[in-house]
């Protein structure tokens, strides 16, 4: 089988090739990214005994698409995973336009082409809870009603693909994940960031007090659902993939000191809320258990555990990378 990883520079789409590699043994991969191949510290499947296996591109959807649609039709890719999308929330607010290119028009683009290719097994598109905006027991079913120029641009997205189900057949199935983490993630993101701000000694400024309620969802159980999905998933179809157990972003941090040995009091300092945050994600995940057996096995703790191991071995290394979000367009 021959698979394709857009935005494989991504936390999820790197740690995806990854799982790949140590599961699908007998699979082609090729990864595509607009940026330059990451070094292993911040990159998960280099760290593969495999990452040979992997063919890189550095291709960008807004720029390369033909380039792009060659690869796919010369090698005849069957399944096709899209983790390429400008993220952050308050950031698209700043440049909204930039959003909607990258995660709708030139996917549109990328979609209008190969929808007519034949050999194409299954596209998978890794949406986001956002398109829900705030609310609790979050169901597929749900109507979205995105709070940011981050969240339309996904929903919109979304609805462009799920047209090409219904009127011509093009074999979709969506991933909305909520709050993935483990090693190798960005080091802006909450978890990471936090373990670094501790061993650098420096205090974290924690928005809006962290009273945000999130589902945590490490990133091993979201790679073995995708791959489940690509396989099993029903053409057209939504699965949540997310933890049933929520926490509030300050007692996660406060986890993550206690399990570090540090006081949370003076590790952290609060700081004001954010426009367009939703305050609540709680996402309902039986449909992925029902249908495909899927359940989550990394706990928190573990996993948290996880991310400092990863840290504190490639710290040196870490400690010279930005912890903080740089728009890239």
């Amino acid at each position: 089988m021959r698979y394709l990883v857009l935005g494989s520079n991504s936390f999820s789409g790197g740690s995806f090739i990854a799982y790949l590699l140590e599961h699908e043994i007998e699979s082609e991969v090729f990864a595509v990214s607009r940026s330059k191949e990451y070094e292993k510290a911040l990159l998960t499947y280099k760290n593969h005994p495999k990452a040979a296996n992997v063919t890189f591109y550095q291709y960008d959807l807004n720029r390369d698409l033909e380039q792009i649609l060659l690869l796919i039709e010369e090698y005849k890719i069957e399944y096709i995973v899209n983790f390429a999308a400008q993220g952050m929330v308050a950031q698209s607010w700043e440049n909204p336009a930039q959003w909607i290119e990258t995660n709708t028009l030139s996917l549109t683009k990328l979609l209008s082409k190969i929808y007519k290719f034949p050999f194409i097994q299954r596209f998978v598109q890794a949406s986001t809870p956002e398109v829900y905006g705030a609310s609790l027991d979050i169901k597929e079913s749900m109507c979205m009603a995105p709070s940011s120029p981050y969240a339309a641009s996904k929903a919109a997205a979304d609805m462009m693909l799920y047209s090409y189900f219904k009127t011509h057949a093009f074999p979709v199935c969506f991933t909305r994940s909520a709050n993935v983490y483990g090693r190798y993630q960005q080091l802006y993101r909450i978890i990471p960031k936090t373990i670094m701000m501790i061993h650098k000694s420096e205090q974290l400024e924690l928005h809006g007090g962290g009273l945000a309620t999130r589902s945590f969802i490490h990133i091993d159980d979201v790679s073995h659902a995708t791959l489940k999905i690509l396989k099993e998933g029903k053409n057209g179809e939504i699965y949540h993939i997310s933890s049933t157990k929520s926490i509030t972003i300050c007692n996660l941090v406060d986890v993550i000191c206690q399990e570090m040995g540090v006081s949370f009091e003076k590790s952290v300092k609060v700081g004001i809320p954010r426009a367009s945050e939703d305050t609540i994600y709680l996402m309902n995940a039986d449909k992925l258990e029902n249908e495909l057996s899927v359940t989550p096995q990394v706990s928190l703790l573990d996993g948290i555990r996880d991310v400092i191991e990863w840290i504190e071995r490639d710290f040196e290394i870490l400690k010279e990378f930005p912890d903080f979000y740089i728009h890239k367009h």
